[in-house]
């Protein structure tokens, strides 16, 4: 997928995915691979200050844990970052339905 195509998403889709669990950086971009069926392969260099941003913004919290017997940083959704979250979503809804009536116009 094109990367300048998720400009503007990036934080919805790693809001989204620490929605029910705390995952470490790693975590989260297997994740948005998987959920994706594999068209998002997001670089570690655009994942992880978008991290260290959200955290800053209050969206996301983060605390050491070991995991796999290594010590990573997990990321989870605050309070905040779920309105934020909630917000995305409705944004992204309004984007398509209305995208969607210029690009077909019968529908």
């Amino acid at each position: 997928m094109n990367p300048d195509a998720l400009r503007g998403h990036m934080d919805a889709l790693l809001l989204s995915v620490v929605e029910h669990e705390p995952l470490h950086g790693y975590a989260i971009i297997e994740a948005l691979r998987e959920r994706s069926g594999g068209a998002l392969d997001v670089p570690t260099g655009t994942v992880y200050p978008a991290l260290r941003r959200l955290e800053r913004a209050g969206f996301l919290a983060s605390e050491w844990a070991t995991v796999g017997g290594r010590k990573r940083r997990t990321y989870r959704l605050t309070d905040s970052g779920r309105a934020e979250l909630a917000g995305e979503r409705s944004a992204w809804s309004r984007f398509t339905r209305v995208i969607g009536r210029v690009l077909d116009p019968q529908t």
